[in-house]
């Protein structure tokens, strides 16, 4: 039997959650269709675009992701705290990048002046929204229906575009988390889509490897009808690597990057009869493929939410081994 997502998701519990949201009939609908040929790449960029912007909206963390022909795997952080910490304008300011609002909210984002029972009952919208915008279906639900109303505009179609509810599920512990998110990032290579991960497009760890996906970026391979009314004053970057210091309360993933990389990697290599894809055996480690040395990458990823304020769209520069 079907459980209600608030039985489903309680942030005390875990803040952590891996999420698969597939097309209607698993058909081809975001890559190239086997049968006739067509391609729908260009729909994937629009989902990877998409769930960068919301996340910048959201108290929520992209840890991992992986936008496949025909579904879509996150690995997704609930930050509610982060939500009681923005302010009332703070606040209305991003709701309005989503929706308009009843008569009373746009009253108050024009500056007109409100009477005493309206700045209560505006009081009470800010509760709401801020709720939403902490929530795990509300961010799905911001994520798939302007997905699916562009695609059936291309389309000139109308009906459903994906299947049925998202799954969601809970990860834990460390382990879960990490072993979840490497799943992810693998899918394209074993789906055998690509031989490595920094060669998966559309993937977390692609973009981590080598940043591309800046705000303007983002805003203008969604086109007009891109399904926000504004657009954020930033792109947020995806969940960090805190390393493996547990002397400090930290809010990033208690892991490092270095480590995860290599992670993934090893993983990837395996064999599985079941699935297409590995990572060849005779290729060098993926440090060595990226050409560069542990200390360099360090010194990278310590800059990478540099990268996103700067909006980088091309890989880091290479740092001299001696500064670092």
């Amino acid at each position: 039997m079907t459980l209600p997502r608030s039985a489903l998701v309680s942030v005390e519990d875990t803040p952590y959650y891996h999420v698969v949201t597939r097309c209607v009939r698993r058909t081809f609908l975001c890559g190239v269709d086997r049968e006739t040929g067509q391609s729908f790449e260009h729909r994937r960029q629009w989902i990877e675009d998409r769930i960068r912007l919301l996340s910048s909206l959201f108290a929520v963390d992209i840890c991992a992701y992986a936008v496949m022909s025909n579904h879509v795997h996150m690995v997704l952080k609930l930050c509610p705290e982060e939500a009681k910490q923005w302010s009332d304008q703070e606040l209305m300011e991003r709701w309005a990048c989503l929706y308009k609002g009843p008569p009373l909210f746009q009253k108050a984002q024009s500056g007109q002046a409100l009477q005493p029972h309206e700045l209560t009952l505006l009081s009470d919208l800010r509760d709401i929204y801020r709720d939403r915008l902490g929530s795990l279906s509300w961010f799905m639900k911001c994520l798939n229906e302007p997905i699916a109303r562009m695609a059936n505009q291309e389309d000139n179609c109308t009906g459903h575009f994906w299947e049925a509810r998202f799954k969601s599920q809970a990860l834990l512990t460390e382990e879960a988390l990490l072993s979840c998110m490497a799943y992810v990032d693998l899918n394209p290579v074993r789906a055998g889509m690509a031989e490595t991960p920094e060669e998966s497009d559309h993937t977390s760890i692609q973009e981590r490897l080598n940043p591309r996906c800046s705000l303007a970026l983002a805003m203008s391979e969604q086109g007009e009808n891109k399904g926000l009314r504004h657009s954020p004053d930033k792109l947020k970057p995806l969940a960090q690597f805190e390393g493996n210091d547990t002397d400090h309360h930290l809010n990033g993933i208690l892991f490092s990057l270095q480590d995860y990389l290599e992670l993934v990697d090893t993983t990837g290599r395996i064999l599985r009869d079941d699935k297409r894809g590995a990572i060849p055996l005779h290729l060098p480690p993926i440090l060595e493929r990226l050409g560069t040395d542990r200390k360099t990458w360090l010194v990278q990823c310590t800059q990478f939410e540099k990268l996103y304020q700067k909006r980088f769209a091309k890989r880091p520069r290479r740092v001299d081994r001696q500064s670092a």
